[in-house]
């Protein structure tokens, strides 16, 4: 499907590599839902936030927050549902990113969490949607997404993710 603001193609996913660290497994031998949730905000800082100088970064990485830049994201949401229990393992997990919305102020951030791609069985472990709002730094109060962040994401965008207790 083309996206008509961009003319690109709309629903193409990022996919990165994060590795799962030992201390992220708990007494069950798998990750932790918490770790989890760190991992998910690896990719997403990676995807989205501006590299330094010299590092490699996505197209996506246009996002500049903190409180020096007067502006701060806050995840207002986080859905997680899991399949499979991610056990420790030597390759990176892949996971698969894209947005569910753009909105005025925010984005729904949506993630498949896979094991290594070069596995001959390809095990889908988990699925996620993260609610991320745009804060001024100052006021508190939700500011507009810029039109850097618009270009450079709308390619991304595609079908939210739909949960199984929601059907």
């Amino acid at each position: 499907m083309t996206d008509p603001s961009t003319g690109s193609q709309a629903g193409a996913r990022l996919h990165l590599p994060i590795h799962v660290r030992w201390g992220d497994l708990d007494a069950y031998n798998h990750v932790n839902n918490t770790s989890m949730l760190k991992l998910l905000e690896e990719a997403r800082v990676r995807a989205f936030w501006k590299a330094e100088p010299g590092e490699d970064a996505p197209a996506t990485a246009v996002l500049a927050s903190g409180i020096e830049q007067g502006i701060l994201t806050l995840i207002a949401r986080q859905e997680i549902e899991y399949f499979e229990p991610v056990p420790y393992q030597r390759r990176p997990l892949e996971v698969q990113m894209w947005f569910g919305k753009i909105g005025g102020s925010s984005v729904d951030v949506c993630y498949e969490v896979y094991n290594d791609p070069s596995n001959e069985e390809r095990v889908l472990y988990a699925r996620s949607t993260a609610v991320v709002v745009l804060v001024d730094a100052t006021t508190g109060r939700p500011t507009r997404l810029g039109d850097d962040m618009r270009r450079a994401w709308a390619p991304y965008l595609g079908e939210p993710i739909t949960y199984a207790h929601r059907r």
